[in-house]
Order: C-alpha cells, then structure tokens, then sequence
C-alpha cells in the first residue's frame, strides 16, 4: 500500500471522524492456544524480547472505526484527536453507526475494521445467538456510565415508596419493588409496563433485568421460539436506539428505558423523565463497552492490532489522568457532530463526575464514567464470564454449560494476551508505568457482592452463580412455550 503523504499525516486528526497506549506472560495462559493466532504469535514475540517496538509495522495502515453516539465511545475520540493513532502508523476514519445491528454487522462483512461495541456483542456473536461469527476484543472502553430513567408519571407513582433522608431527599439507590404500584395500576387498566433497552446482548438489557428481578419482577425469557424475551414477563423490554430513547418516552411508547449517557441527562433537561438508578449503583464498577473486531481481522494483522489497542489505552490514560483533568476538554471534543453531538452541559452532566436524578437533585458519583483506573482496560474473563451467566439465566443460551464451557467460551473472545502485549511496548516506550497493568492476573476478579441484591459473583464458579440467581433458568431448566420447565 503507498503511504499516506505528509499532507494527509497533518490533515488526519481533522478530517474525516479518523487513537494509541506492556506484555503477555504466558504463565497463564494455554501455550498452544495462545500461539494458534498470527496476532498471539506476535505478542509472543514482543513479550520474549524477538521483537522490538519500533520494528512493528501495521499490516494495514489506513482503517476504518465505527462507533454508536455515546460518551464512552471517547477513547476512539480521544485518540484520533489528540494523534495516539497516527503515533502508531494508523490512519483512522471514525463513523457513526445507525444502531448496534448494524455495526456489527458491518464489522463482520469488513466494511468496518472494528468498532465501539457492547461488552455481550462479541460473545454472542462468537456463541451464535443472533449473528454467528467469531469476534474478540484486546481492549475493554470502560467501566459504568449507564442508567434506568423511567417517565415523570411513572416517577410519581414509585415516589411515595422510596425511604427518604433526614433532610427529605431521596434515598439511593432506588430499588426496583418501588416500581409494583405502577405496575399494578398500569395492569389493571389493561396496560403493560414497558421499557426500553439497546439491543438483546446489550449490558443495558442485562442491567436492567438485573435491576428488575432483584425487585422481584420478572422480565422474561428467550427462547428459540420466542426471541423477544418476554416469555412470562411482568414488565416487557424492547429494543429502541440510544438517541432515540428521550423522544420515543416523551411520546408515551415506553415508559422508561436503560442507556447509557447522554440520554439519561437528556431525559432531566427535556423535564420529561427521572433516572432513578445508575449501573454504578446496580454492578458496582461492571464492565461497560469493548473495542471489537473480527478474529480472521487478528489473524491477518497482528501489528495492527497491537497498534490500535496501544493507541486506545493512551487515549483512556488521557480520560482518567490527574484526577480526571481532562474531563472538560473531553466534554467539547465529545459535543462535537462528528461523535456524540449532544449539548455540552448535558455531557458534562455525568462525564464530570457528578449525576442529576430529578432536576435539581445533582450529585456526586466521580466514577460514573471510568476508562482506566481498577484496570478498567483490561478485558477480564470474569467479565465475560458474567454476561454469559446472564445470557443463560434468561433463556439467551437454551441449554445448561458446564463451567468449563464458560472459561473456553470467555478466553476465546477476550483476549487478554493482545492487551498485555500491546501494554508491554507502552512501557518499553515510557509512555506507560508498570504499575499501570495487571501483570499477575489470572484474568478472574476476587468474587464481590457488589451488586444492587448482595448476591456474590465468583466468576470462576458460573453454575453456582445462576443458581444462587432467584429469578431466571437454573440447573438444566429450560422454557418450553410459556414455561419454564426442568431439562
């Protein structure tokens, strides 16, 4: 390929919607799996010192990055604008998807060479529900930065079960049994509860479920006859777009959604809705987004891909530094058209550090977005096991795994050994601190009860997760027209 000319080195950062920032020990790791790509095979190289920094060229120079209008699609942002790509030899065209469907569905045809994805899409396209193919991600985006608005009627009638404060503010976190008396009036006038969510595997979906059964509602299943997933649901779900969300619940369609920023603040400036929980206060610290690409695309350019998940873990270095400086800044790059194209204070709402509830209420939560302090790029395997654990728990996956299933099925999507490697030369380069990375990690999570119920996870221990679940498929359960029945 010719290069591109120094014109367009100095034009890139500008021009079309066109990122950067150790290694793999292989302690860890199954050796012949992890030497079975081209992309392994590479980071291997540079973890054994074969190959030095300045030696890798990308395969492929010139790329094209889709994304959805979100503010934790900022590391894509960041690093095209502050030239973290261009410092790797990439010259990146970043673009706005219309939906998630359609993004992955164009990474998988090659008009995109990867994208801004939900941390569930590479799983379940690599386990085959919806779309089968396989994808992986060396890079996670973030951590949080979603929340659950319900409509100010709905509001109104969860208000007067919610404990208040000394001084007569309402306590957080909300709890999702607070919502039964709307339910209920909404039932008995012949009407169902609706909410909107992103897409199927979306952690949106998987949140707001989450939220709603610890509550003791049901949000119903999937199943190979029903993929809706409103098998024996109180409260029905459907897909809506992100941006879409403000103005499909000011026309009464749905009423409340789960999404991720800007859309909740956005609900609080129109004075049509009330987030009444963030995913901080549901999962705390939970994984959020992934950079996703195609295995075939990892096999065939193992620079490439180092370069990028380089040049994005800068970019989410940036995000984080002294204390989150660099918020502002992050704020104007992100109101621009070209990526999220939302109104400034409406961003700086939650991308600050702070969330406004019911107008008026603002609050602190400085971890609402996080991108790389708690190692929050890694791509742990305990991540993905949790969203596999919910993919079964609500009928996603029809028939029971055993934990080894879960373990094989995590390591073949997240992968961990890309994003060590690519750490590893950020070192090397002095553009990163050891310190920085979780060298040591078997790639597991110490079990938390950090969640909105208590429940503890122990991602090394899947089964017993879903079966500690009160609401959801368990054992070798699964549904059968409108039941749910033992396998």
């Amino acid at each position: 390929m010719t290069k591109p000319t120094d014109q367009c080195r100095r034009n890139g950062r500008k021009g079309k919607v066109s990122g950067e920032p150790g290694a793999s020990a292989l302690t860890r790791l199954d050796r012949r799996t992890f030497l079975a790509s081209g992309a392994a095979a590479a980071a291997y190289a540079i973890s054994s010192g074969r190959v030095r920094a300045a030696a890798l060229r990308p395969e492929k120079e010139e790329l094209k990055l889709g994304f959805i209008k979100l503010t934790d699609m900022a590391p894509l942002a960041v690093a095209k604008e502050n030239g973290y790509f261009e410092d790797e030899g990439l010259f990146v065209t970043l673009e706005a998807q219309a939906n998630w469907k359609v993004l992955l569905d164009r990474v998988i045809g090659g008009e995109l060479d990867g994208a801004h994805m939900l941390a569930g899409q590479p799983l379940a396209a690599t386990i085959g529900f919806g779309t089968k193919a396989h994808i992986i991600t060396p890079f996670s985006m973030d951590l949080n930065g979603n929340a659950i608005t319900v409509s100010n009627e709905i509001f109104a009638l969860m208000k007067p079960s919610i404990p208040k404060d000394a001084s007569g503010k309402l306590v957080h976190p909300i709890k999702a049994e607070t919502l039964r008396p709307a339910i209920e009036k909404l039932k008995a006038a012949g009407k169902t509860f609706k909410m909107g969510m992103v897409f199927p595997v979306s952690t949106h979906n998987y949140e707001l479920r989450y939220w709603l059964a610890s509550g003791g509602i049901n949000p119903g299943y999937y199943s190979a006859e029903d993929v809706t997933g409103t098998v024996a649901a109180e409260a029905l779900l459907s897909v809506t777009p992100p941006p879409q969300m403000p103005a499909t619940l000011e026309a009464g369609t749905i009423n409340g959604y789960c999404v991720g920023e800007p859309w909740n603040q956005a609900a609080v400036f129109k004075g049509i809705g009330v987030p009444v929980i963030t995913d901080y206060e549901i999962w705390k610290n939970n994984p959020e987004k992934v950079f996703g690409i195609t295995a075939a695309f990892a096999e065939k350019n193992p620079n490439t891909v180092l370069a990028l998940t380089k040049a994005l873990i800068r970019a989410a270095m940036w995000l984080d530094e002294n204390a989150n400086a660099n918020r502002t800044k992050a704020v104007e790059l992100l109101s621009k058209p070209e990526y999220v194209g939302a109104d400034r204070a409406v961003i700086a709402n939650s991308m600050t550090g702070t969330f406004e509830y019911e107008k008026g209420d603002k609050r602190p939560i400085a971890d609402f977005n996080v991108f790389f302090r708690y190692f929050a790029t890694y791509p742990y395997l305990s991540d993905a096991v949790w969203y596999l654990t919910q993919m079964r728990r609500w009928g996603q996956i029809g028939e029971a795994k055993n934990d080894a299933w879960y373990h094989d099925t995590a390591r073949s999507v997240y992968r961990s050994d890309l994003y060590l490697a690519a750490a590893k030369l950020l070192v090397a380069d002095g553009k990163a601190k050891k310190e920085d990375f979780p060298w040591d990690t078997d790639g597991y999570r110490a079990p938390t009860s950090e969640f909105i119920d208590g429940i503890t996870y122990d991602g090394r221990k899947p089964n017993a997760y879903i079966d500690s679940l009160k609401i959801g498929l368990k054992a070798k359960q699964k549904i059968d027209g409108a039941k749910v029945i033992d396998g």
